[in-house]
């Protein structure tokens, strides 16, 4: 097991004030496999004094010597890989070669692409030509308190501890008490960097006590949060009375929109996608839309894939999927499966229980349900698991009807060889993202959703200016830089 730690204040670790402990359990075998304290009102009340009492000089900073930090820590980053690679696997259970290739590597590309769209961010603005006196100051908001997931821990802590430094905000980080382990190490390579004290600080807690304490918190000038819809709902409501921003980023039920045309590749793409990371991705696309004429073959394809689809250990090498995260994921998804099959769904591959030769860890069967229409459970609620619901459609009118049809609007994904079609369905689907024929996003581009899959943008020059709020300056001398 892993030797217990705490938290880290003011650049220090410290032990905590009246803290709980909490076990991490490894979901591969259900054993615990670290401990960490989980902070009090009063751990979290020292560390955003200590962020508030580093503010005034850390925002002051020249944004290149802020710069500098980033570059040292995205250093430290590449030179710590493994240990955080081996953090990640143990702690949310992705496959060692996955944490290795994915969870790691997400943290490395944003960290990189943040460095490169620093350069286009103007903290000082001309207002325009008819106003040569007026400008904008960009100036960083204050104290942040940034909230993040289990799923993608290096993805959403690097989307916004990297931005936030950028930007000159001082910051407290609550990782998931599920999955602390790699922002522990996350928070020594923030160290290392040498990042001044009270710039950075992290204290391990749950929504409940930490969570609360900081979308509370009168000198928390923002909170942004990845998690559920829930409890983006509840933060919004607990920071109304503070007047903070709130940034969230909440889940998905991306459908993914597949026509008579799409490529040999579209179905296998889909599956896979939908099953990458055991499922545990708000932007996973989990509805596949099927085009009518060519419904039956692609159900038949889906279940192909499913059935090659291996289940393993996070610690064993290879293409594989690994367990969930956690108990109570466990049975959200058990029942959710379970829906599905007393609500109608035609289940082709997977179900319920384990998948054979497993009698212990969190791990689900890959499952694909057939037949679904779209207001079955299976179609409305984000399973975050590997279960994919397949959904016939007419024409295209009727996939943007069944599409936009949901509570989300993360990502969704489109399939077709005509590229008039693909870019009317690409303005039409109400989401975020929209990403078409397996082409991911570019470097830069801004991560985020409309409706209850929320309203922030993360990643790029977006990502920055999140943390940036709008000052407008009249009478500026022009003729001093």
């Amino acid at each position: 097991m892993i030797e217990k730690r705490e938290f880290y204040i003011n650049g220090a670790w410290v032990s905590p004030i009246k803290a709980r402990d909490c076990e991490v359990i490894d979901p591969s075998n259900e054993e615990a496999c670290a401990v960490i304290s989980l902070g009090s009102t009063e751990d979290t009340n020292k560390a955003v004094a200590a962020a508030k009492a580093a503010f005034g000089g850390w925002s002051q900073t020249d944004p290149e010597v802020r710069l500098g930090y980033v570059k040292k820590i995205r250093e430290i980053y590449a030179e710590r890989a493994e240990d955080m690679a081996q953090a990640i696997s143990l702690e949310m259970g992705a496959p060692i070669d996955m944490s290795r290739s994915s969870q790691v590597t997400s943290g490395t590309w944003h960290i990189e692409n943040f460095i490169t769209a620093f350069k286009d961010i103007e903290f000082i603005r001309p207002l325009g030509s008819h106003a040569p006196n007026d400008r904008i100051a960009m100036e960083p908001i204050g104290v942040v308190g940034l909230i993040t997931p289990w799923n993608w821990p290096m993805n959403q802590v690097t989307l916004k501890v990297i931005p936030a430094l950028l930007a000159g905000c001082t910051m407290v980080l609550k990782p998931s008490e599920v999955a602390p382990l790699s922002s522990i190490v996350f928070a020594e390579i923030v160290h290392a960097a040498g990042v001044p004290a009270g710039v950075f600080n992290m204290v391990n807690g749950d929504g409940v006590g930490v969570g609360t304490d900081l979308s509370t918190h009168a000198d928390v000038e923002m909170i942004s949060f990845t998690g559920s819809a829930r409890a983006g709902a509840a933060i919004s409501k607990a920071a109304a009375d503070t007047f903070k921003r709130v940034c969230l980023e909440l889940g998905g039920k991306g459908a993914n929109v597949i026509f008579a045309d799409a490529d040999a590749k579209a179905v296998e793409r889909g599956v896979r996608h939908c099953f990458n990371n055991t499922g545990q991705s708000c932007n996973a696309p989990t509805r596949m839309l099927v085009e009518r004429s060519v419904y039956d073959q692609t159900v038949d394809k889906a279940i192909e894939v499913a059935a090659s689809t291996k289940v393993g250990s996070s610690h064993d090498e290879g293409n594989h999927v690994g367990p969930v995260v956690s108990a109570a994921q466990y049975d959200k998804i058990q029942g959710l499966i379970q829906k599905g099959i007393d609500e109608g769904a035609r289940l082709v591959a997977g179900g319920t229980g384990r998948p054979e030769g497993f009698n212990r860890g969190y791990f689900v069967r890959p499952t694909i349900f057939a037949d679904v229409t779209n207001d079955m459970t299976i179609a409305r609620e984000e399973i975050f698991g590997p279960v994919l619901s397949i959904i016939p459609f007419d024409n295209e009118e009727h996939a943007v009807e069944i599409a936009n049809d949901t509570i989300y609007g993360l990502t969704n994904y489109v399939q077709s060889q005509d590229g008039a079609k693909r870019n009317r369905m690409a303005r039409r689907l109400r989401s975020g993202m929209v990403e078409m024929n397996g082409k991911s996003r570019g470097a830069g581009a801004p991560f985020g959703g409309v409706k209850a899959s929320g309203r922030a943008r993360e990643g790029g020059v977006w990502g920055i200016e999140e943390f940036l709020e709008a000052k407008a300056i009249s009478g500026w001398d022009s003729d001093i830089n």
